[in-house]
């Protein structure tokens, strides 16, 4: 009886484990295969047609024999960069190496924000407009036609404006046209050549030319009123010998930093070596001052949109407007796209969304509407500095509640006797993107997360992001000591509590039913085995003391 019982026990533990195995192997089964391929195998450049323009400005890896010892080269130098991926950037944040003040000098300077930067071997000083709306960094240079640089000509300034010559600095290189960041390369007669540039700008007429080159940007990294760590960057510069249309008129006679994000931007270069990371903000204030910092990614509680891609490709910053509120009213069909432009002095909207604005809000002014001569602006009121009236608020409403407060939707018209009245400071554009200008940034900090693809923004005075001094109009002398880092302090959201950022990006897969299952038995297998090993001591032991078999 005990044997048969055993023989019971043996058969049904034998089967269920069979079970078990059984359960593995058929969904083992259906799992799907796929054959590896090394990227850089000739079977893969083959199906995808590598060519040696495609990696890294230099010959690919397909065009070299395979294991000869340029093969090799090319595979540690992708193996340097993914390192310097992995490991993070070498700097939290970077600054100009004057500080990270900017400043905007009204209608003198064509009401844009300005920074002073520092470039070559001996460093040379520039204040340049800054432009998110385009990407080469460009100086006067070597002028044949450049705006006047004398302190004399801009009733702001008290100092000379500086002008570039290449062959002063020991650090400058001549970009020739085989590069594969000159756009020009093809015209040219001979790939040894200077890469020439011509660049023509949203403003009418407004354009740079000249000869690219590479020289050193230099910056700042340091924090909490220590003293600062120099940083020297590679970057390409415009050699701006001849400029027209704004440029000549008072419109960034000094130069103009490209911020945008395009490989021949300076936050481009400083995120490809591995400086900091792919991202930058600006904080424009009230008072015309305010920040820059390279490689900051803002605060958690920052609001956020996504950048939307311009004809397949991320060549610009765009954002996408689900609606347009005036005060509490939240007006339909007023969603549009907008270019995120720093470079702009005003705000720009598509005909039919600015229509319907512009009447919502001249329905809640309680002001009397006028028109100022020389104004180009249509909504204008009558008022005095006695009796400004309460002005109603613009928002801009984005995706997952995230919500754009205009920090002042307007601007003062001054007179002789003081305040003569107020605007609304947006234009109509016959465009179907609109842009969304310095004005409308103004109280907040920007967050241009090249990194994530989404533009995030804060309230902020931009006093929390360094010291509160202000901007000298004049260049400040060399080895002042820069600005502090921006602090972590949060700060509060438009429209209350801030929601998830949305980033564009990929949700992680979820788990198929079948590999849940096959976890699950395995682990049941697990969970049986110690119990299996006991009970086959037991039938071995009950055998040998009684020699059943």
């Amino acid at each position: 009886m005990a044997a048969q019982s055993a023989r019971l026990l043996v058969y049904f533990l034998t089967a269920a484990w069979l079970a078990v195995e059984n359960e593995h192997f058929a969904l083992a089964s259906t799992t799907l295969s796929l054959r590896l391929i090394h990227r850089f195998s000739d079977e893969a450049a083959k199906a995808f047609k590598f060519s040696p323009s495609e990696t890294n400005g230099s010959a690919g890896v397909s065009s070299w024999r395979k294991n000869s010892k340029d093969y090799y080269r090319v595979l540690l130098s992708n193996d340097f960069h993914r390192q310097k991926m992995k490991l993070g950037a070498h700097y939290q944040l970077l600054f100009p190496s004057q500080g990270s003040n900017t400043v905007s000098f009204g209608n003198d300077f064509g009401w844009l924000h300005y920074a002073w930067i520092d470039i070559g071997t001996p460093n040379v000083s520039f204040l340049v407009a800054l432009d998110t709306g385009s990407d080469l960094l460009w100086v006067p240079c070597d002028c044949i036609q450049c705006a006047p640089l004398t302190g004399a000509y801009y009733s702001s300034r008290d100092i000379d404006l500086n002008e570039y010559n290449p062959s002063d600095s020991s650090t400058s290189k001549h970009l020739s046209c085989s590069h594969q960041l000159c756009e020009s390369g093809p015209n040219c007669k001979s790939p040894k050549q200077q890469c020439p540039y011509n660049i023509n700008y949203y403003m009418e007429s407004t354009s740079s030319s000249g000869l690219l080159v590479e020289d050193m940007l230099n910056l700042a990294s340091g924090s909490d009123n220590t003293s600062n760590t120099s940083v020297q960057a590679p970057v390409i510069i415009g050699c701006g010998m001849k400029q027209s249309g704004g440029y000549l008129d008072g419109v960034a006679p000094d130069g103009l930093l490209g911020l945008g994000p395009g490989e021949i931007s300076v936050p481009s270069f400083l995120a490809k070596a591995g400086l900091v990371q792919n991202s930058f903000s600006m904080c424009f204030n009230e008072d015309d001052s305010g920040r820059i910092f390279f490689g900051d990614l803002g605060l958690a509680t920052q609001q956020s949109t996504p950048f939307l891609p311009l004809d397949g490709t991320y060549k610009t910053y765009i954002v996408g407007v689900e609606a347009c509120c005036i005060g509490n009213s939240c007006l339909k069909l007023t969603s549009f796209r907008a270019l995120i432009d720093s470079g702009t002095s005003f705000t720009f909207l598509p005909d039919e969304v600015y229509e319907k604005i512009v009447k919502e809000f001249d329905r809640h002014v309680n002001a009397t509407r006028s028109s100022f001569e020389g104004s180009p602006w249509k909504y204008c009121y009558k008022s005095s500095s006695q009796e400004l009236p309460k002005v109603p608020s613009l928002t801009l409403k984005f995706p997952l509640n995230n919500s754009f407060v205009v920090h002042n939707p307007v601007f003062i018209i001054n007179g002789n006797q003081g305040v003569d009245g107020f605007c609304l400071a947006i234009q109509p554009t016959g465009e179907d993107i609109g842009t969304i200008g310095q004005n409308y940034m103004t109280g907040y900090r920007m967050v241009f997360d090249r990194e994530n693809l989404k533009l995030a923004w804060s309230r902020s005075d931009c006093q929390d992001l360094g010291d509160s001094k202000t901007m000298s109009l004049t260049s400040p002398p060399a080895g002042t000591p820069s600005n502090p880092l921006p602090t972590n302090e949060q700060q509060s959201t438009p429209g209350g509590r801030a929601v998830s950022p949305a980033v564009a990006g990929r949700a992680p897969a979820k788990p198929s039913a079948a590999s849940t299952q096959l976890i699950s038995s395995r682990f049941c297998l697990l969970r049986l085995l110690p119990e299996l090993l006991l009970l086959l001591n037991i039938i071995s032991a009950f055998k040998a003391n009684t020699g059943v078999l």
